[in-house]
C-alpha cells in the first residue's frame, strides 16, 4: 500500500494573545516617542511586557490522512481553525506541535490574486504571479493563450490590473492558479467569488484536476460544491477534529453546528477578505436588531451596519448576496445609490430588503458596499463574503404550507397561482 500524500498527526498551532493598555496610536507615535523620550518608552515597554498574556490554540491535536488522487473536503466554521490548517500545510508559517508529512510538490491557492501588482499589467501579472506559484517561464508560455481564454480578459490583457473590476480581477487570478501542474492542490474558497457562470466554470476546471489523478483538499463554505466535489471530508470544529468520513455525514453535521452557534452580532474588524476591495470604507460589524436571528417569510430582512470611511466617498451603495445553508447562491439584490461621506467618519446604517420572499430554513449572506452600477462599473469598497447567518421560520400557529415547506421546494416562496376558465 502506498505511502498517503498528506498525513498529519497531533497537529497544534498556539498563538499568544498580549493584553497591552494605553495608546493604540500605531507605528508611526511609538517610534516619534521613543526619539523624543526614550527613557519614558523603555519604561512603557517593559510595563507592557508585564502585561498578562493569554493563550489561544487555533488548532489541538489534529490527525488525518489524505490518501494519493484523493479529493478531500475541509470545512468548519469561520474561527474553526481551517485557514490556519491551510497555513500550515502550506509552510506558511509553524506549527507548535505535531508532525506534516507531504509527498509531492504542492501549490497552493489560499486567496485568489496572492502576488498581483496593481500598477502591472494582466499579460505581466500572468508571468509574475504564475512564478509566485511555482511555475516556470517556460511553463506559463506554453500555457498562456490557455489562461487567457479561460479569464476571459484577452481585450484588457495591457491594461493595469487596478483597473479591472472585481470580477475580472478574480476571472484572471483563478485562471493562472487553476492551471497548474502540482502533485498536490490545495484551495480555500475560490468558488465564493465571481459571478453564477464563472463559478460553475470553477467547478468544472476543479472536477477536471480531481479526475486527473491528483490530490485535492478543498476549503469551502458551498457545501453543494463540497458534496459535488469530494466524496471525503474533514470537519473542524473549535480548532478540533470533530469528524471525518462520508462527505454527507460530514456536511450534515456541519449544518448542525451552523444552525447551534446562531448570533445576532458579526465583528468584521478582522474578518476574512476574499475578494479585493479598494477600502475607501470598511464594514466594522453588523447587527441584527432583535434577540434571535429568525425571521418569519412575510416581514422584512434587515440589519444595521457599522462602517468606516477611509477616503472621501463620492456616493455609496449596499449590495448583498443570499445563500442557503449549503451554499448554494438563491439571489442577489442592491441598493440605491446614496450621497458621499467624508474621510474620518463612522456611521450606522439600517439596511432592508422589504420583500424578500424567502422560503422557511437557514441563510447566510455576503455583503458588499462600494458606487456605480452595472452599466457604469461597480467598485467595490468592501467585500465579505460568509455572514449574517439567519433563519426564516413560519408564524406561529401557521398550520399551511410554509409550515410543512419541503426543501426540495428550493428556497424561494413565488408568488401565489391564479387560475381562470379559459372557455
Amino acid at each position: 500500500m502506498s505511502a498517503p500524500a498528506i498525513r498529519v498527526e497531533n497537529l497544534s498551532k498556539r498563538y499568544v494573545i498580549s493584553h497591552t493598555s494605553g495608546s493604540r496610536d500605531g507605528l508611526r507615535n511609538s517610534l516619534e516617542t521613543a526619539f523624543r523620550n526614550p527613557l519614558n518608552w523603555l519604561k512603557t515597554r517593559r510595563a507592557a511586557q508585564r502585561q498578562p498574556k493569554d493563550e489561544f490554540w487555533a488548532l489541538r491535536d489534529v490527525s488525518f490522512d489524505v490518501a494519493q488522487g484523493e479529493v478531500v473536503g475541509i470545512i468548519g466554521r469561520n474561527g474553526a481553525g481551517k485557514s490556519t490548517l491551510l497555513k500550515l500545510l502550506s509552510r506558511i508559517t509553524e506549527p507548535t506541535s505535531g508532525r506534516i508529512s507531504i509527498e509531492g510538490r504542492v501549490a497552493s491557492l489560499l486567496e485568489v490574486g496572492t502576488g498581483f501588482h496593481p500598477e502591472l499589467t494582466g499579460r505581466e501579472n500572468i508571468f509574475l504571479n504564475g512564478a509566485i506559484l511555482g511555475m516556470s517561464r517556460n511553463e506559463i508560455t506554453r500555457k498562456f493563450d490557455e489562461i487567457v481564454d479561460f479569464a476571459e480578459v484577452e481585450r484588457f490583457l495591457d491594461t493595469p490590473v487596478k483597473r479591472y473590476s472585481s470580477g475580472m480581477y478574480v476571472r484572471l487570478a483563478f485562471a493562472v492558479a487553476a492551471h497548474l501542474e502540482p502533485e498536490i492542490l490545495i484551495i480555500d474558497e475560490v468558488l465564493a467569488v465571481g459571478d453564477a457562470q464563472f463559478q460553475k466554470k470553477c467547478l468544472g476546471k476543479m472536477d477536471e484536476v480531481s479526475r486527473g489523478g491528483r490530490t485535492v483538499l478543498f476549503v469551502s463554505h458551498n457545501m453543494a460544491a463540497v458534496s459535488q466535489l469530494t466524496s471525503r471530508c474533514v470537519l473542524i470544529n473549535k480548532g478540533q477534529v470533530q469528524a471525518t468520513g462520508a462527505t454527507a455525514n460530514c456536511v450534515s453535521q456541519y449544518l448542525e453546528i451552523s444552525e447551534a452557534q446562531a448570533k445576532t452580532h458579526f465583528d468584521l474588524s478582522s474578518a476574512s477578505r476574499k475578494v479585493q476591495g479598494t477600502h475607501d470604507a470598511n464594514f466594522r460589524a453588523l447587527d441584527f436588531e432583535r434577540e434571535l436571528p429568525i425571521f418569519s417569510p412575510s416581514e422584512p430582512f434587515a440589519f444595521a451596519a457599522t462602517i468606516e470611511v477611509q477616503r472621501d466617498l463620492p456616493s455609496l451603495r449596499f449590495s448583498m448576496t443570499v445563500y442557503a445553508a449549503d451554499g448554494a447562491a438563491v439571489g442577489c439584490c442592491f441598493g440605491n445609490e446614496g450621497s458621499g461621506l467624508r474621510a474620518g467618519t463612522r456611521h450606522t446604517f439600517r439596511v432592508t430588503l422589504p420583500d424578500h420572499r424567502l422560503a422557511p430554513g437557514h441563510y447566510y449572506c455576503g455583503v458588499a458596499m462600494g458606487k456605480g452600477n452595472h452599466r457604469t462599473g461597480f467598485v467595490d469598497y468592501d467585500v465579505v463574503l460568509d455572514t449574517l447567518s439567519f433563519e426564516i421560520r413560519p408564524e406561529e400557529g401557521d398550520g399551511g404550507t410554509l409550515a410543512h415547506w419541503n426543501k426540495n421546494w428550493g428556497s424561494v416562496l413565488l408568488p401565489a397561482l391564479t387560475h381562470e376558465r379559459a372557455g
